[in-house]
Formats: structure tokens, sequence, C-alpha cells
């Protein structure tokens, strides 16, 4: 007997793969550009304006960004093992640390989807983006949730 399944999930529609578990529940039903709107919003508070990398000591890389938030830039500069625990370190100085509870990447047509689920000062939120590069897809996702989680401050 065949059965055919039809997914509510707006990214597993679109792309034919799954989105994490816990976001295909909350996300059941909606459109793709409510979705997007959600779970992937273009402007917010922060934005990542410039990003680099160097090498550094002991498994360590050199990371310098300049981040704008509420329309003041900041310039970061870190050591760390990686670019998400860079940015991470970079938002956290600038009041605006996000815990990282779950991360996921999936292969799309147009790249990379990154999955995030953030939390800050107990709110927790999905956030996504797609890049064509794994790296952009992850900071992008990043910068995502800690605006989606900012606006549900305010």
């Amino acid at each position: 007997m065949n059965t055919i399944t039809r997914s509510t999930d707006p990214f597993t529609a679109r792309f034919g793969i799954a989105s994490p578990r816990t976001l295909q529940a909350e996300t059941a039903g909606i459109s793709w550009s409510e979705f997007l709107e959600r779970y992937s919003p273009t402007s917010g508070p922060m934005r990542l304006r410039e990003w680099s990398v160097s090498p550094g000591i002991a498994g360590m890389r050199s990371y310098d960004g300049i981040l704008d938030i509420d329309g003041r830039v900041a310039a970061f500069s870190t050591a760390a093992t990686g670019p998400i625990a860079a940015l991470t370190t970079f938002l956290h100085e600038a009041g605006h640390g996000v815990e990282i509870l779950a991360f996921h990447q999936r292969p799309v047509a147009e790249g990379t989807a990154t999955f995030v689920h953030c939390e800050h000062d107990g709110r927790r939120h999905w956030a996504i983006a797609i890049s064509d590069s794994p790296t952009d897809s992850a900071l992008r996702a990043i910068i995502a949730g800690a605006n989606i989680l900012s606006a549900k401050g305010r």
C-alpha cells in the first residue's frame, strides 16, 4: 500500500528536506513568506557589517568584526575556535548575548540553510538563514536570532 504524505512545514514543502523536528511543529500550516518573516527577518537592531579571520595560535583564530547595533557602530576582536564562537562573543560583549541551543545545516539549491534555536533571558526562538556559504549562512542565522529575541524583549 502506497501512502502519500504532504508536509505542512513550509521549508520541507519548498525544498523537499526536513527542517528540525521541533521547528516543523511550530511552522505547520504557515506560508513560505510568513515563515521567512517569522524566522528570517531582514531587519532588526543588529547587523554584521564586516567580518574577517586570521590565523591565531594554539588552535584559535583571530576574528575581527563590526556590528551595527541600533545605528551605533561597534568594532570587536576576539580569539575563538570558530566563527560561531566569535560572533556569539561579539554579541555578548555588545549586551545582546544569545545561547545557541540547537544548530542544524541542510544543503539546499541556493547553498546552505542554517537553523539555530537561540535563547536570551529565558526567551527562545528559531531563526534561519540561507546563503551560498555555510559560514555566512550560520552567521546570518545567529544575527536573525539575536534580532528576533531583541524584538521579543521590547
